[in-house]
C-alpha cells in the first residue's frame, strides 16, 4: 500500500508502516530528523496529496506516484487552530492589529486543512487538537496517547495528550482498557481553581522527547504507540 504521512518530520508514523513493508512517505516543510532521509520528502505537501505526481525524497531519488495515494495520514499545524490559542483571538486579551493578523493566520490554517480533508484519496486521517475545526464537524475519534499504551510502565506511551481524528473510509482506532493516568499532584491557582499536574507535564517530556515546553518539534511528535496502531489497523 502506498501512504502519505503529511506534516511529519519525526517519520514516526512512516517507520511504523515501513515496518509493516508498506511503501510509506513522510512530508514536511521541515527536513526528517527520523533518521530515514529515503522516505521523506522535503517541501509543500499540497502538490502531491492528490497523486500523479513526480517527487524526490531527502536522499534524492525520484519516485513516481500513479493514480492516488492509497492512504493519507495528515498532522497540518495547529498554532492557529488549536484551543489552546482562543485568547489572543479576544480584543481583550490582544491588540486589533495582532488579532486581524491571528485571524489571517487562522484562515490560511483552516484553508490548509480543508485542502488535505477534501483530498482526492479514498482514505483520510486528519489529526488536530481539540479546537477551530471541530466548528467544521465533529471528530470520528478523540483519542489519547495512554490509550495504546502497553501498561502504565509504558512511560513513553502512558500520558495525556488529546488529540481528533477526522476519518474518511477508515475505522476508528481500537483501544485498550487501561485507567486514564492519575496526576503525580495538585494544585490551587491564585483564581482558586484545581489543576492537576500529570507525568509529560512534570518531567518535560513528550512522546519519548525530553524538552523544556517551548520546543514545537517535540509537542508535535506523534507517539509510537498512536503511529504502531494507524500502521496495525489501518494498514
Amino acid at each position: 500500500m502506498k501512504v502519505l504521512i503529511a506534516c511529519e518530520e519525526s517519520q514516526a508514523v512512516c517507520k511504523a508502516f515501513r515496518a509493516k513493508g508498506h511503501e510509506a512517505f513522510s512530508c514536511d516543510l521541515q527536513h526528517s530528523s527520523g533518521g530515514a532521509p529515503q522516505w521523506h520528502i522535503y517541501g509543500d505537501v499540497l502538490p502531491i496529496i492528490n497523486g500523479d505526481c513526480m517527487f524526490v525524497t531527502e536522499d534524492g531519488t525520484v519516485h513516481l506516484q500513479e493514480g492516488p495515494w492509497d492512504l493519507l495520514i495528515a498532522h497540518p499545524p495547529c498554532t492557529y487552530l488549536s484551543n489552546v490559542a482562543t485568547r489572543a483571538f479576544s480584543l481583550k486579551a490582544s491588540s486589533p492589529e495582532s488579532v486581524v493578523k491571528r485571524w489571517e493566520n487562522r484562515c490560511e490554517a483552516t484553508i490548509f486543512f480543508m485542502q488535505i480533508a477534501l483530498a482526492n484519496c479514498e482514505r483520510i486521517c486528519v489529526e488536530n487538537p481539540v479546537g477551530f475545526m471541530n466548528r467544521w464537524r465533529k471528530p470520528d475519534q478523540i483519542i489519547n496517547p495512554y490509550q495504546f499504551a502497553s501498561s502504565p510502565d509504558d512511560i513513553e506511551n502512558y500520558q495525556l495528550k488529546k488529540t481528533c481524528l477526522w476519518l474518511k473510509n477508515l475505522p476508528t482506532l481500537k483501544t485498550n482498557s487501561l485507567p486514564k493516568p492519575a496526576p503525580i499532584r495538585t494544585y490551587t491557582t491564585k483564581h482558586g481553581k484545581r489543576k492537576n499536574v500529570y507525568f509529560e507535564e512534570a518531567h518535560g517530556v513528550i512522546a519519548g522527547v525530553k524538552h523544556g515546553g517551548n520546543d514545537a518539534k517535540a509537542r508535535s511528535k506523534t507517539f509510537s504507540g498512536i503511529a504502531n496502531a494507524m500502521a496495525d489497523q489501518w494498514g
